[in-house]
């Protein structure tokens, strides 16, 4: 489990009112996947099961409905091969196995694309309407719909209807979007070469194939994705993740051209493909695939902890690492906390003013210490600040134990260990 993840198992852990009330003040965006979860826990507190097993039946439902798209457009034999496609791509695979809302959210634009062909507009509404709750960037599908059904009189109105619905939840997440995404930058290189790259291959999978399933496929995947990357260069809200969906333009593509093909070599490259797919995949399955590991983190400070021990999170944001883990943080004292996360309606929580943490940290027998990699920025702020001061200053550093994306340091006052490192005044290990 990564943090974002614990982020969705603390979240949905707490009451509904206590939910309502983080969501008026950050991450309304991900508010009705944190109430589905709820429910999901209230009915089976599974642990890691129940938090990824929605994402896998939505990965299953989603490649179930590229094939029927392809059924559709095409004809069963393209079903089977764009259903198949889509379900092995690595970053589908990725999500399938992440407790997030993404690959909900691809499996309500799959089949909103499906009924769109259909025209059965009111359960197209609901569903969309469902996708873009789950997550608003899925309002960017209307955009590729709109090649395909724009002149359809009852598209017009269903798009017209989840965009009105939609409003209230982008009226507040806007206010939020700086807590949100302000972590963001712009669209680097590789993010706008991978783009080339996928769109580059779906022209040349167009070629050829069948005309409505073109205007269907490549808005989709050439639409949203370039239209979030282009808005990115002046306000930073693109990630991959946030256009999942877009890879079913590809899945429908390649299996329109697979079905089609005659001799052996189409599928002797397909089949070459598989073998660095397959190696991606199980990457995916490990923890070295994501940037923590928030049980690895818990286990180990649980291994390190004595009663009375102080913990401190450097940064404050870092408290992620132990919320999902409330059997361990609740044995250790935060001498930095203000107000907890669901008391603060808050995702971490709040935390007291600098003198205060130092006069807590100043108290403190033994301190154990949750930080960052020693290669990502220090945080500037003063309650950061005031934290690695003290550290530095009035206590010696007795171990450091690396896990997946944290680092586990043990101080205690000064004399009461062989140092293992005296960092400069102000910094930290």
């Amino acid at each position: 489990m990564w943090r974002d993840e614990s982020v969705t198992w603390q979240v949905a852990h707490r009451s509904p009112g206590a939910i309502l009330d983080l969501l008026g003040r950050v991450d309304a965006v991900h508010g009705l996947y944190y109430v589905l979860m709820h429910g999901v826990f209230h009915a089976w507190d599974g642990g890691l099961w129940a938090l990824r097993l929605p994402s896998v039946a939505a990965t299953a439902l989603a490649a179930a409905g590229v094939a029927a798209v392809a059924h559709r457009l095409v004809g069963e034999r393209a079903a089977l091969v764009a259903g198949c496609v889509y379900a092995v791509l690595p970053p589908v695979q990725m999500y399938a196995q992440e407790g997030r809302s993404y690959a909900l959210v691809a499996a309500a634009v799959v089949w909103a694309t499906y009924l769109m062909l259909r025209e059965r507009w009111v359960v197209y509404t609901v569903v969309l309407l469902a996708g873009c709750w789950l997550h608003e960037f899925a309002a960017l599908a209307l955009l590729a719909h709109a090649f395909t059904a724009r002149h359809a009189r009852g598209w017009r109105w269903s798009a017209a209807t989840v965009v009105a619905l939609l409003l209230p939840l982008a009226a507040v997440s806007v206010r939020q979007a700086h807590q949100q995404l302000g972590w963001l930058g712009r669209p680097s290189w590789q993010d706008w070469a991978a783009y080339a790259v996928v769109g580059g291959a779906c022209l040349l999978l167009a070629r050829g194939a069948p005309r409505d399933l073109v205007r269907v496929a490549l808005p989709l995947v050439l639409l949203p994705p370039g239209l979030l990357m282009a808005v990115s260069l002046l306000n930073p809200w693109y990630v991959d993740r946030y256009v999942l969906y877009a890879l079913a333009g590809p899945a429908l593509l390649a299996g329109a051209r697979l079905a089609a093909a005659r001799g052996w070599w189409p599928w002797v490259l397909a089949g070459a493909l598989l073998v660095p797919f397959g190696i991606w995949s199980a990457w995916l399955r490990t923890p070295e695939s994501r940037k923590d590991d928030v049980l690895a983190v818990a286990a180990a400070v649980r291994e390190r902890a004595r009663p009375g021990d102080a913990v401190v999170f450097m940064p404050s944001r870092r408290r992620e690492w132990l919320l999902s883990s409330p059997e361990v943080y609740e044995g250790l004292r935060d001498p930095a906390l203000a107000a907890g996360p669901t008391a603060s309606h808050s995702l971490q929580g709040t935390e007291l003013p600098p003198e205060r943490i130092r006069a807590g940290l100043l108290a403190s027998p033994r301190v154990i210490a949750l930080l960052d990699p020693a290669d990502q920025p220090l945080d500037p702020y003063p309650r950061e600040a005031a934290k690695r001061e003290v550290l530095a200053s009035r206590f010696d550093l007795c171990s450091v134990t690396e896990v997946r994306g944290a680092r586990i340091a043990l101080y205690t006052p000064r004399g009461d260990c062989l140092p293992l490192w005296r960092s400069p005044a102000g910094r930290g290990p």
